[in-house]
């Protein structure tokens, strides 16, 4: 009888371990998952960088959520012209934006910063080793409600091929 009880007890330390480890995993991957929002604290140049980044991963967590994070970052006048979110996804996965979409590696380049705008010169190595050269505006949004001084895309251009790596 002794032996069933620690049995038991070995069980139910073992359960309890597992149970750990399930919600740890799963609170890890939920987390993982989590949008960054426009804050007043994010800087032009870090927009953009969460904007590549996403791109760059663009399916780690889920599918599609590196362009619905890059959505977040747009600004509502951007969003008027390039949306719903559906229709914004197929923008990007077609033949003028899709080498955003996976890309091995990214150069920011700040042009010019003022109070009010930002703009950037990127440059992209697609996952087939071409480069591609955008440039990328950021303004401060200046009207009233949550993105108030919020830095959002408010263009980015189509892509200047700039030739293979190879």
């Amino acid at each position: 009888m002794q032996k069933e009880t620690s049995f038991w007890k070995t069980s139910n330390k073992q359960h309890l371990i597992y149970k750990i480890f399930f919600i740890f995993f799963f609170y890890s991957t939920f987390s993982a998952a989590e949008t960054i929002k426009p804050d007043v604290k994010i800087d032009p140049y870090q927009v953009v960088i969460i904007q590549l980044n996403s791109l760059k991963n663009n399916d780690k967590p889920i599918i599609d959520s590196g362009i619905e994070q890059t959505w977040e970052f747009a600004h509502p006048d951007n969003k008027i012209n390039t949306g719903p979110l559906e229709k914004f996804k197929k923008m990007i996965k077609g033949d003028a934006y899709k080498m955003l979409l996976n890309h091995l590696d990214h150069e920011i380049i700040q042009e010019k910063v003022t109070e009010s705008k930002a703009l950037f010169e990127v440059r992209i190595l697609d996952k087939n080793k071409s480069y591609f050269k955008f440039k990328w505006q950021v303004e401060r949004y200046n009207e009233e409600g949550p993105l108030l001084g919020c830095w959002l895309t408010t263009a980015v251009s189509t892509p200047a091929p700039l030739g293979s790596s190879i």
